[in-house]
């Protein structure tokens, strides 16, 4: 009996030790489970907070998930509402600082800084920087660090020049003998400034502007913002000229559409804000339509608002070498007053750039300056009052997280 008795305790205790090691084993897999879903949860909240979610198709702050367990989108608090600063010169840190405090004083939230390369005409195979008139990298990472100190968000730029442009020439007919040197050069002269744009925190990086004979090669587009993306974790654009945004078919491959809005807004018709608004109205049907029936999960920006100072600006708002060129600041006031009521309270549009600001501090920008520039006209009183404006929702935008962002 003893010897009995011991055996089956002896059994007993080897198969609480069993169960033992089996319940401890059931624990460690079940804490190895747990630990690896807090640490795919930390880690798609990184991703979440880094690139968003897309806009919804109507683009307003009310476009929440049913589901109450999703976090919320992020979205930027107004609008984009900036002003462009071309930067044609190297070694003029001070006075493209001056400038950029004076438009941090307007009521503009964003500054778009222009940076250029160049080609010698629409039939050269390769693109260039020249140091003579494009800042350094140093100089540049100090003004959109600037910006950002003065409250504004950063919209970089990179656009191509043609430095001895024949008849007729400008960058949307570019064609080179040979594309694929082309295409190389551009890739690097972009992905530079995306670098660059990575680095700086910069919001919006734009992968090209107005390069219509370009759009076609749908391919080259979509690999070369794949690039971008590879080294840029913010919003991208591409700006389109204001006859071309339709025939782009890679849209889906960027964050915001972007288009600038030269159009003939009276066929010659005097400049009343009545006739102009009648135009904007038929344009913004025509570009809501497309917009909704193609792409109405991405914002549309404006990225190149502006008319000259002439009396030919709502005719020719393109050609600022138009003659007559006489100064017409009424015409000019008016373009913009008709624009801005048409689409400041859009909710398909994530914003606008007013083209553009001075050049420089000591600028002639009077009533007589026949430029794009509104300052010192009845045209920047009128951007500023619409600056103003209320945004009447958030703007609900992929990739960038805007508490982090231009901080």
């Amino acid at each position: 009996m003893p010897h009995e008795v011991g055996k089956e305790l002896f059994l007993y205790a080897i198969i609480q030790a069993c169960q033992c090691r089996s319940i401890n084993e059931q624990a460690k897999s079940y804490k190895m489970k747990m630990d690896r879903i807090v640490i795919l949860a930390v880690f798609t909240g990184i991703i979440a907070a880094t690139t968003g979610l897309r806009l919804g198709p109507s683009g307003g702050s009310d476009q929440r998930s049913i589901n109450p367990v999703d976090p919320p989108k992020p979205v930027w608090p107004t609008q984009f509402r900036g002003i462009a600063l071309q930067l044609h010169n190297s070694d003029e840190l001070e006075t493209y600082s001056v400038l950029i405090r004076q438009i941090a004083q307007t009521n503009a939230n964003t500054i778009c800084l222009v940076v250029h390369a160049h080609q010698e005409n629409a039939s050269s195979a390769s693109i260039f920087m020249d140091s003579r008139k494009t800042p350094s990298d140093t100089e540049l990472t100090e003004l959109i660090s600037l910006s950002h100190k003065q409250g504004l968000r950063v919209i970089l730029m990179p656009i191509v020049l043609l430095e001895n442009a024949r008849s007729g020439e400008w960058r949307g007919k570019i064609d080179p003998p040979n594309w694929d040197s082309w295409w190389e050069d551009y890739a690097n002269f972009i992905l530079h400034y995306a670098k660059l744009s990575a680095q700086t925190n910069t919001e919006i990086f734009m992968v090209g502007s107005e390069l219509i004979s370009t759009e076609k090669q749908a391919d080259r587009w979509r690999n070369l913002i794949d690039k971008v993306r590879s080294v840029y974790p913010g919003l991208i654009s591409y700006s389109a000229n204001w006859d071309h945004y339709r025939p782009i078919k890679w849209w889906d491959k960027v964050d915001l559409i972007g288009m600038t809005t030269y159009y003939d807004l009276t066929g010659g018709d005097k400049p009343t804000l009545e006739r102009l608004a009648r135009s904007w109205k038929s344009i913004k049907d025509d570009i809501l339509a497309w917009h909704g029936k193609n792409f109405p999960q991405l914002p549309i920006l404006f990225t190149e608002v502006g008319w000259p100072n002439q009396v030919t600006c709502a005719q020719f708002p393109w050609n600022y070498y138009q003659s007559p060129n006489k100064p017409d600041p009424q015409a000019q006031a008016n373009c913009f007053e008709a624009f801005f009521e048409a689409w400041i309270s859009e909710p398909a549009v994530a914003g606008f750039i007013v083209w553009e600001w001075k050049n420089h501090p000591d600028q002639n920008t009077g009533l007589e300056d026949t430029s794009y520039v509104p300052t010192d006209k009845p045209a920047m009183e009128v951007i500023e009052k619409f600056y103003r404006f209320p945004a009447k929702k958030e703007v609900p935008l992929a990739k960038a997280n805007p508490e982090s962002i231009g901080e």
